[in-house]
């Protein structure tokens, strides 16, 4: 006598089925289409998780360097003017910084300039 599967095989259905709930056609409800779709779409979701860092940080970098040239210093010579001070601040924290208080972020120019002039 044989098995067929029975409820094991409608929940692994069910499953991909309910990831590919917001797709279009027959993407959506055929289960042999949704099941390539669907490994698709992961495939692509944890490729852009990789990316979702490295975007952030080409971001973070551009405004970085933006507010440090209204101020007269490149981004490199400030970020290596950071690190002979000392001052242990990550890109993300910077450019917030930059962004919502520039007297602080104009502070950090000038102990960068400081540090890093010979």
């Amino acid at each position: 006598m044989r098995v067929k599967g029975g409820n094991k095989r409608l929940q692994r259905r069910k499953k991909i089925l309910e990831i590919a709930q917001g797709f279009k056609g027959k993407r959506r409800s055929c289960f042999r289409i949704a099941k390539q779709r669907v490994m698709h779409a992961l495939r692509n979701a944890y490729y852009s998780r990789k990316l979702r860092k490295r975007d952030f940080r080409r971001l973070w970098n551009i405004r970085i360097n933006a507010a440090t040239r209204a101020h007269g210093l490149p981004y490199s010579r400030f970020i290596y003017g950071l690190s002979k001070a000392g001052i242990a601040l990550n890109r993300k924290m910077l450019a917030e910084i930059a962004l919502h208080d520039p007297q602080a972020f104009s502070a950090l120019v000038e102990r960068a300039k400081e540090s890093a002039s010979p």
